[in-house]
């Protein structure tokens, strides 16, 4: 696609020697606004053409030579060919209408209205089994945005198919090869969601506390999904996943990639995907300001530094030898779409990369200098001293290079031996500034043309340059030699094969011609250690010899059952490995041999809960509310779910949350209404909870609650509005099952329970019209005992301070101590506190085979049992970052050390410890601290509003991220969150040795 002006229209068939005007319509002036070429059949063009008086088309099947004119009834914005259908196009309007035409623009049917522009796409061939197939994104009536795909013979509004349950956020449509991606943002979260083969959607599956504040995509190729994920801790630089085919399930392949954001809010992304061997890319990683250019030859297994070359362009040594000093490239795109940015490949001319920068420790903004590399990135040479415009005709074959300058210019440099010898030709009498360079699409050809301008009031120029006549003669096989493609170690077995490629012998002048393929041989290898990659859920660690393991992330359970896991089915679990997609290795080294195969168990329904569709508590009397069930885990198929709405109306369901169906209800009296689900199965049951206001005539809340308390002792009850607003609200409080409410002013309330047991606390929030709400369950016991615990320093760099971190990192101290000593998980419970530094309470319940005891508690075993596992350095757990510490007690009378490697060297890890007080006092003091009317949210050092953006275009629109808004006190010295991450990540519990106290309640 092009915009023309009102000048006169040329047409030239034998590369530019001669042109020919061509006259649209005798005797009048015709305005071209815009051309399109068909992408599967060349011959076929469309202009578009606008005046005050008619909108027509121009269409042409012959190259240009005749058009005939059609007039249509709209104002065209955009035209999309039909990827394989060359007479099929679609039209989208000025008044954001979409049309259709299946005749190459003769007649044209009006598809649906309120378009978003840029958001439409063809369904691809061969994915979907109707090519007629239209995906769009459209506004609704009540300013929603939804996902639709229609046919173009039938795509009114009874029959459109809206294959995304709710609204999307806008601009967020996106369809590539197999993959369409969309995002959701509800309650400040975002979601990415994907789609495989036109399949329905599903969430894509980061690691969990990736927290991203904006999703790029990088690549869909080969059956894979690379993605660029902006995290909650990250400012200007972005982190590379790699999926599996489906697009699914996400690995982390580097971090910290250079990131540039423009002024129209796009980014650009320092990646840049090596084009003739597949595999094969580019990054600058910025890591404490320095950035450094890393390839990889195996899909981000592995990431190595550029070799510099040992002498410059004139043979001087270069002096710089790693690992002080590399070869570092810009990878920046340009601005100008007719040349090259500061990195040139082709699928064209595989091996060949020609790129602007330095050598050096890092790159340099200000040095432009010119390297080329013919063997895909193995050793490079310098061919310049300042950055040029590159393009590639005949396969490689001539190398065209123009100086990126301002000034204007006569003489252009071509090579003919890949870079090692250049040529200067005058390509004109008269210097111009030069706008760009064009050649016949795919390079195959020895014909180019420079056009550009005399003066900034002068017309283009445009200069055809020949180099046939200096070849005399095609190719035979005698003029070719072969290269073997080999990584930076000069490993030759690269993806599962060893590649042998085709290149032109320097001392050969001959053409190479259209029919040339580069690819020679290739033959399987067996597979290694190097072929496998990280699963999903698991990271890697470097050990000192630079050889890696694969280890699961804290937050995950290897031996969990898949969610959809249906009892009589069978599921395999994961070694932590898989193979490199596209890799085509056999035999060898099998990581994924073993697997164990498992009967799915049934399970216990978790994380049920009820939900108001449009997210309000609060509903006229007389309207229907739509309730929504769902769960997060536990069988689906076996479970029943007794549904009681609170106004008299019971019912059992099954395969409610499998479905997907809603409850529709309508309730005809004022007044609030308990409404429950309770999933039951044999292996257990969960119940979730709403109250719905029924009345005459969006924000997200959060209670915060310590999960275990004692009888007749004080509990502090927090609700906390995200964001931040403070509008006056009224708080109703639910203890048990009181139907009857406290209701405060304020967003605390302090209660106690005078029995043992479990209690269920909800707190609602009157904001606005809208009834928010959150539930909790607090264990209540005669007695127990507490333990607190402190984490090693590296923690908090990767502490995102937000709930269900907190609980993870609990959840996995509370599993490793009841495994490592047999103590029931059922007894122990791990509370991570809010704020920095990161500390934990272990919480030791009473046994509930054995009976109460009133005033004492005897010596309990369990607490040395602890203390011996923490003395054996038995407790270890893997964080991100590829770094392993031990767990250990400490006292001020000696230090523990924890050793573990990353990144190739030693990280020393100093165990601290907090001096304990009574527990009692500690409870008290945690309580008491609370003051009326404190505003706790604005407390937070570590707050901060986060851009939430689409996953492959950037919205204007901005959202909060839930960071988790808790109490802390003021003499607690708390942290800023989003330290920038540094090689250590490890993690150290210690318990204070000297003084563990007993929580004795009368």
């Amino acid at each position: 696609m092009g915009n023309w002006s009102t000048f006169p229209l040329h047409r030239s068939s034998d590369f530019g020697t001669t042109y020919t005007k061509l006259n649209l319509q005798p005797g009048v002036t015709t305005v071209i606004d815009k051309f399109y070429i068909c992408p599967s059949n060349k011959k076929k063009i469309i202009l578009v053409s606008s005046s005050v008086s008619e909108q027509c088309l121009f269409t042409s099947s012959d190259e240009g030579a005749t058009f005939q004119k059609h007039v249509i009834t709209f104002s065209v914005e955009t035209l999309t060919f039909h990827p394989k259908e060359e007479d099929k196009l679609l039209a989208y309007s000025k008044d954001a209408k979409l049309y259709v035409s299946v005749n190459l623009g003769k007649q044209w049917d009006l598809l649906q209205e309120q378009v978003t522009k840029e958001h439409i796409f063809w369904s691809v061939a061969g994915v979907d089994t109707d090519p007629s197939l239209v995906h769009m994104e459209i506004q609704d009536i009540d300013g929603g945005y939804r996902y639709v795909t229609c046919q173009i013979q039938n795509c009114s509004d009874k029959t459109l198919a809206f294959q995304f349950s709710g609204d999307i956020d806008r601009s967020s449509l996106t369809v590539q090869d197999d993959y369409i991606f969309l995002k959701t943002t509800a309650g400040n979260q975002s979601k990415y969601y994907v789609s495989y083969r036109r399949n329905d959607f599903v969430p894509m599956k980061l690691p969990k506390y990736a927290l991203p504040k904006d999703l790029q995509i990088i690549s869909t190729d080969e059956n894979q999904v690379f993605i660029a994920v902006q995290e909650w801790y990250q400012t200007d630089t972005y982190n590379l996943y790699q999926s599996d085919p489906q697009g699914v399930y996400y690995s982390i392949i580097l971090e910290n990639v250079r990131s540039t954001k423009q002024p129209e809010e796009n980014v650009l992304i320092d990646v840049l995907e090596v084009r003739g061997v597949k595999g094969v890319f580019l990054a600058n990683q910025k890591i404490d300001g320095k950035v450094t250019t890393l390839i990889t030859y195996n899909k981000g297994r592995d990431w190595d530094y550029l070799t510099p070359p040992s002498v410059d362009m004139t043979g001087k040594q270069t002096n710089c030898k790693p690992p002080e000093c590399h070869l570092h490239l810009h990878l920046r795109w340009a601005d100008n779409p007719y040349v090259s940015g500061t990195v040139h490949t082709k699928d064209t001319a595989p091996g060949l990369i020609m790129g602007a920068g330095n050598l050096g420790s890092q790159l340099v903004e200000y040095k432009e200098e010119m390297y080329i590399t013919s063997d895909c990135g193995k050793t490079w040479r310098q061919v310049f001293e300042e950055e040029h415009h590159i393009l590639y005709l005949d396969h490689g074959g001539v190398i065209v290079a123009i100086k990126d300058t301002s000034i204007p210019l006569k003489i252009l440099k071509f090579s003919v031996d890949e870079g090692y010898t250049w040529s200067v030709h005058n390509f004109t009498s008269t210097s111009v500034f030069v706008d760009g360079l064009l050649s016949e699409p795919g390079d195959e050809t020895l014909v180019m043309t420079v056009f550009g301008h005399i003066s900034y009031r002068s017309e283009w120029e445009l200069v055809k340059v020949d180099f046939r006549p200096s070849f005399f003669r095609e190719c035979t096989e005698d003029d070719y030699d072969s290269w073997n493609l080999s990584n930076i170690q000069g490993d030759q077995c690269i993806m599962g094969q060893q590649r042998s490629f085709r290149k032109r012998k320097t001392s050969s002048w001959c053409i190479k011609g259209r029919s040339f393929t580069s690819a020679l041989t290739s033959r399987i290898c067996q597979c290694e250690s190097t072929d496998y990659v990280c699963d999903y859920g698991y990271e890697q660690e470097v050990t000192q010899k630079q050889t890696s393991r694969c280890f699961p992330d804290f937050w995950f359970n290897p031996e969990s059952p898949p969610e959809d896991c249906t009892v009589g089915e069978t599921y395999t679990s994961t070694t932590g490995y898989r193979k490199v997609i596209s890799n085509l290795c056999e035999g060898g080294i099998d990581l994924q041999e073993n697997l164990i195969h498992y009967q799915c168990p049934l399970i216990a329904p978790k994380g049920l809960r009820i939900t108001v569709r449009g997210d309000s508590m609060a509903v006229k009397s007389g309207e229907d509310i739509t309730f929504i069930v769902q769960q997060d885990q536990g069988d689906i198929v076996n479970t029943k779910y007794q549904v009681d709405l609170g106004d008299g109306f019971k019912a059992i369901y099954v395969n409610l949350t499998l479905t997907g169906e809603p409850i529709r209800h309508r309730y005809e009296n004022p007044g609030i209404y308990r409404v429950s689900v309770k999933a039951e199965n044999v292996a257990g049951h969960d119940e979730a909870i709403v109250y719905v206001q029924v009345i005459t005539s969006l924000q997200a809340l959060h209670l915060e609650v310590m999960p275990v308390a004692g009888k007749n002792q004080e509990v502090n009850l927090s609700a906390l509005i995200q964001p931040s607003n403070a509008n006056l609200s009224v708080y109703y409080w639910w203890i048990g099952n009181n139907l009857q409410p406290f209701l405060t002013l304020d967003n605390y309330l302090v209660t106690r329970f005078a029995e043992a047991g479990e209690f269920r606390v909800t707190v609602q929030v009157l904001y606005w019209n809208s009834m928010l709400q959150d539930s909790k369950v607090i264990r209540v016991f005669d007695e127990f005992q507490v333990l607190p615990l402190t984490f090693s320093k590296h923690l908090d760099m990767y502490n995102p301070n937000i709930p269900e971190w907190r609980e993870d990192i609990g959840q996995i101290v509370t599993r490793l101590l009841a495994k490592e000593t047999n103590i029931p998980d059922q007894t122990l419970v791990t509370v991570v506190k809010p704020g920095l530094p990161t500390t934990a309470d272990l919480y030791l319940l009473p046994p509930t085979n054995q009976p109460k005891r009133k005033r004492s508690v005897p010596t309990d075993k369990r607490i040395s049992v602890i203390k011996q596992a923490l003395l054996a350095h038995n407790i270890t757990f893997f964080l991100r970052g590829g770094f392993w510490v031990l767990v250990t007690l400490s006292d001020s009378e000696s230090e523990s050390q924890a050793i573990g490697g990353t990144g190739g060297y030693w990280a020393i890890v100093i165990i601290f410890a907090i001096c304990l007080v009574a527990v009692g006092a500690f409870i008290l003091y945690k309580f008491k601290r609370k003051m009326p009317n404190r505003n706790v949210y604005a407390q937070m050092h570590n707050e901060k509003e986060q851009e939430m953006t689409s996953p492959v275009n950037h919205s204007e629109d901005t959202q909060n991220i839930i960071q988790g808004e808790e109490f802390i006190d003021d003499d607690m010295d708390t942290q800023t969150l989003g330290n920038a991450r540094g090689n250590h990540s490890g993690v150290v519990l210690s318990i204070n040795s000297r003084e563990m106290h007993n929580y004795l309640v009368s």
